[in-house]
């Protein structure tokens, strides 16, 4: 019996990892067995693969009702490898739509949850390019543009996580109250959810802030942000006249973790680069971290950078830099709107670069770096790597905390990689942050021009060497065919060798400065 028990359990935990049996995959294009993806809408479940043909337009105004699962999503994928572009969705009032049925109370019909999104050109809507009111949708490697009011927006009742990775939004928007990006979540019927984006490219907004969030967590991560008409991130409390029936401005706490981003205010007038708090209608009562973001003001741009308004509740900044262009004066923080849930002001910051004549600067910062200049590699052409002597290498703290008594839950740290390249390209064309002693000021880390070559070794014991590489700014080992690791910092020699006499060379370094063999 206890072997028929046994044997009942490998079968069934073998059953959890296999694929879905109703799985299949659909192909759309010209000649093929569907032309559109209104065809295969209403035939999609757990774990099916729907692939679109690149070098081609379709109709938009696609609505997707069905939903997958966690372990099965349904992906929608645009196949435009070998093809002159991406395959382009084009018209609709919601150019793509993930629907629910509304008003959403968990148990309509219609629950387009757990989507991946990913390859496609989304324009020409007359009002969103995607519609997002579902739960689990993962949009990535696709371009979002030139939609008159919101390039990607979040409902209020019905929408759960959203994760945006390597999508390029721009010329979307319209007056102060459309937005490129608009995200929010149901903390009554999705609780615990988040909105993440990473490794995405939002620039030229015709309207609005280039992102607006009302979710319940945010994680803003390794972004290019530009551009926007209004705030480039404003990062707020749910919207009390269109939250669902249960909800309370005290149902839970509002969240965001911004790390690693290059946020550029090009605006030539008055204008606040980030609000946080509120904006006069849903208030977070949060916490905010801003870890090793370089955000940039135009020369002529004097508003401030960071803009506390209404109910927020505890603020830290770390390792960022904060710089306007041709070195005018800074504004740091405008801190007269907000209204802090403790009823006192909680700030926190450490080793942040800023410029001599900046002005109100926090009182709690400790570590400040104040300069004429970052040292910036190049940025005429907005290439904000730290130059070769900039005051930005080496000077961040690497154990950043937050006010005493008001942890951020879940930080990142240390940031992993470095701001996507404009346009931002593939996901898998990312550039990884290195990190090797003492991390640097601000998104990037200082890169070598070209990597030294080690010399030629055996490090497998094959009796061949090698070819291998040793990136000096960040400790990188590459050895090819073999390994990638981080040992050593700027400054050190790569001097591998078979120290032990095991016949295998052994990763190793010599520090000039201090006579050190590691």
């Amino acid at each position: 019996m206890k072997s028929l028990l046994y044997t009942g359990l490998i079968f069934a935990t073998a059953l959890l990892f296999l694929p879905s049996a109703r799985a299949a995959t659909y192909r759309v294009g010209p000649g093929r067995p569907h032309a559109t993806l209104q065809e295969v809408a209403s035939l999609l479940g757990p774990g099916d693969v729907v692939e679109v043909d690149g070098g081609h337009t379709y109709p938009g105004g696609v609505v997707f009702t069905r939903p997958g699962t966690a372990g099965d999503p349904i992906t929608i994928r645009g196949s435009w490898g070998g093809q002159t572009a991406r395959p382009v969705l084009y018209g609709g009032t919601n150019t793509v739509h993930f629907e629910t049925s509304w008003p959403y109370d968990g148990t309509g019909e219609n629950d387009a949850s757990h989507y991946v999104f990913e390859g496609f050109e989304v324009t020409g809507g007359t009002s969103r390019g995607i519609f997002h009111q579902a739960a689990n949708l993962t949009v990535r490697d696709t371009v979002v543009r030139g939609c008159p009011q919101h390039g990607i927006l979040g409902a209020d009742g019905g929408s759960g996580s959203l994760i945006l990775e390597c999508v390029e939004v721009y010329s979307c928007g319209e007056g102060d109250s459309c937005h490129q990006i608009y995200a929010a979540t149901d903390e009554v019927n999705r609780p615990g959810s988040v909105f993440r984006m990473e490794r995405c490219y939002l620039h030229d907004a015709n309207g609005g802030n280039n992102v607006k969030s009302r979710a319940e967590r945010n994680e803003i991560r390794y972004n290019w942000i530009e551009g926007a008409y209004y705030h480039e991130l404003e990062l707020i409390g749910p919207d009390p006249g269109g939250a669902p029936d249960g909800w309370t401005p005290d149902l839970a706490r509002e969240d965001s973790d911004v790390v690693g981003n290059v946020i550029f205010s090009r605006r030539e007038a008055y204008h606040h680069v980030i609000r946080i708090g509120g904006d006069g209608t849903g208030e977070s009562d949060g916490r905010y971290r801003f870890v090793n973001n370089t955000i940039i003001l135009s020369e002529s741009n004097d508003a401030a950078v960071f803009r506390l308004f209404d109910g927020l509740e505890s603020v830290e900044m770390h390792n960022n830099v904060l710089w306007r262009v041709g070195g005018n004066p800074a504004d740091v923080m405008r801190e007269l709107d907000a209204d802090w849930a403790t009823g006192t002001e909680v700030i926190a910051g450490s080793n942040n670069w800023i410029p001599s004549s900046a002005v109100n600067v926090p009182v709690q910062w400790r570590g400040t770096v104040p300069g004429a200049d970052p040292g910036f590699a190049d940025p005429g052409s907005d290439d904000f790597h730290p130059a070769a002597a900039s005051p930005l290498i080496g000077a961040g703290n690497c154990s950043p905390e937050g006010p005493p008594g008001f942890p951020f839950p879940e930080p990142l740290f240390p940031p992993v990689r470095h701001p996507p390249p404009r346009p931002p390209g593939t996901c898998g064309s990312a550039e990884d942050r290195p990190v090797s002693g003492s991390i640097d000021l601000g998104a990037y880390e200082r890169l070598s021009p070209l990597p030294v070559s080690a010399p030629p070794r055996d490090y497998n014991g094959d009796g061949t060497g090698e070819i291998a590489v040793f990136r000096e700014s960040g400790g990188l080992w590459a050895v090819r065919g073999l390994t990638r690791a981080y040992f050593g910092r700027p400054g050190d020699l790569p001097v591998p060798a078979d120290y032990a006499g095991g016949g295998t060379a052994a990763i190793a370094v010599f520090r000039p400065a201090a006579g050190l063999w590691a």
